[in-house]
């Protein structure tokens, strides 16, 4: 079971995983990769309010996904935190045949856009593999210590699955919400923190999440 509403405070390797601000997208296009997608006016409002959250924590590196909306939410978290912000694309968008699509294609397939696509285009494992080489990446820089990274809703949410020992697969992302370990998609701009205790390659962490729109007043 996940828990809800903290963000982890403890001596544990703890990795935190923000979801970019909502984004200005007035065509309902499935943006995916496509450059220029910045956040729209409500996403500053819900950037400066994740910021907030974690401006009294201690952070030792904040990382983004190169797309300009990680970037940009990032930005506001650095205003609290005298550090230089680093990319990785390991944790940047999933690749995608409905990219650049109406986002209401997706909509009709509950948020599947894995089943039935060419073999070119990332699975939910692909997607796994990648978080989990970054986060060990991670573990091994900066043991003890607490990162934060924006990336994407699938990206974070294929390691809760993994993480609470239930497949990554494009059913469980449909059915996410009845699973019994979140009443929720990873939301805009929430926080889910990963914590390790241990430098196994493939412990299991626990998660906490927080979504400062439900946990905070901003």
């Amino acid at each position: 079971m996940i828990q809800t509403g903290i963000i982890p405070q403890h001596e544990d390797t703890r990795i935190s995983l923000v979801r970019h601000a909502s984004v200005h997208n007035p065509s309902n296009i499935f943006y995916g990769r496509l450059p220029g997608f910045s956040i729209s006016k409500r996403g500053q409002i819900e950037a400066a309010c994740t910021a907030r959250a974690l401006k009294d924590l201690t952070i030792d590196e904040i990382i983004s996904s190169p797309l300009l909306r990680c970037r940009q939410t990032a930005a506001e978290i650095l205003k609290y935190h005298h550090l230089k912000l680093r990319q990785s694309s390991l944790i940047t968008e999933v690749l995608t045949t409905f990219q650049g699509q109406s986002a209401d294609v997706v909509d009709l397939r509950n948020g599947d856009v894995y089943s039935g696509v060419d073999s070119k285009y990332e699975q939910p494992e692909d997607i796994l593999l990648r978080v989990q080489k970054f986060l060990f990446r991670i573990r091994r820089t900066f043991p003890e210590k607490h990162v934060v990274a924006v990336t994407h809703g699938d990206i974070i949410l294929f390691m809760m699955l993994w993480a609470s020992h239930l497949s990554t697969t494009p059913h469980n992302k449909k059915k996410f919400t009845t699973l019994g370990i979140l009443k929720e998609y990873p939301a805009v701009s929430s926080i889910t923190t990963f914590s390790y205790s241990t430098s196994t390659k493939d412990e299991r962490p626990s998660i906490a999440y927080f979504n400062p729109a439900i946990h905070m007043s901003c």
